[in-house]
């Protein structure tokens, strides 16, 4: 079961965390994976393609090499399967079309489309949100999924088969104290996923969102507060954070052809962070 043979699946924000178990869990159930990301090992410009992203993650990231989008790319090619990983910022369109057409030209379909790339950086009351980072949020997590799916939809709807999959969060299902532009942003996710439900069922193209919880990623680990995120951790029903590979297992299902009667939903994936616990 799950067998993923024969597909061709663009991950972006493939290059560390979830997105990076994404790919390496899509490529183990057989797909040929494309790696994506805006940072890229061999960018000669890596630190500066970091801080054009306005994300103080994604600098950290690069100025601790913490950037594993080749590395994993590599890893897919060791499994047997095509993979190549290449620099693509989502808020581009220009070049999200460029990758797509690409990929497609090159591996001869694009099947999954696993929209993770995103940001999460900006905590604040509402009154002291940044409005430039409030843009930025919605540029990427949402804009940026808009974009990536309107690219892969022709291929996709020509081939009368896709999976496109929207990483939401448990902030956009229930809010996120201090989090207003990453709520917001992930809450649209959930909207967007249900239209192209809508629209792809036809065409055999379904569209879900998974409901993310607390995951112990490297954004996690680095979490300048211990004391905060132990207190969150206390909050799952599970009483531990999730790891990137449970997440990427949901996903790996949700792409197979045994969920292809499964479209417009919100898949939690949380430990029971969103049931009520005391």
């Amino acid at each position: 079961m799950f067998e993923l043979t024969g597909r061709v699946a663009l991950v972006t924000g493939g290059s560390r965390g979830l997105g990076r178990a994404d790919c390496l869990t899509l490529a183990r159930a057989g797909a040929d994976v494309v790696v994506t990301d805006i940072l890229i090992e061999s960018d000669p410009d890596l630190e500066k393609t970091a801080e054009a992203s306005e994300s103080v993650f994604s600098q950290l990231m690069a100025s601790q090499h913490v950037v594993y989008a080749e590395k994993t790319s590599s890893e897919i090619r060791a499994l047997g399967h095509r993979s190549v990983a290449l620099k693509m910022d989502v808020t581009n369109r220009d070049q999200v079309k460029a990758v797509v057409d690409q990929v497609v030209k090159d591996f001869g379909s694009l099947d999954i489309l696993v929209n993770n790339a995103g940001t999460l950086d900006h905590n604040a009351g509402i009154e002291n949100q940044n409005d430039s980072l409030w843009e930025r949020d919605l540029r990427v997590n949402v804009t940026g999924a808009y974009n990536c799916s309107k690219a892969v939809w022709p291929h996709m709807k020509a081939r009368n088969w896709g999976r496109i999959i929207m990483m939401s969060s448990i902030a956009g299902a229930m809010g996120g104290f201090g989090q207003a532009s990453y709520s917001s942003s992930k809450a649209a996710l959930l909207g967007l996923a249900r239209t192209l439900a809508l629209e792809g069922a036809r065409y055999n193209i379904t569209c879900n969102a998974i409901v993310g919880g607390i995951l112990g990623s490297e954004a996690l680990k680095m979490h300048p507060r211990p004391d905060l995120v132990e207190r969150m951790v206390k909050r799952v029903a599970m009483r531990r954070p999730g790891e990137p590979d449970d997440i990427a297992a949901a996903i790996a299902f949700l792409c197979s052809n045994e969920a292809g009667y499964i479209t417009g939903i919100s898949l939690p994936v949380t430990g029971g962070l969103d049931l009520f616990t005391f």
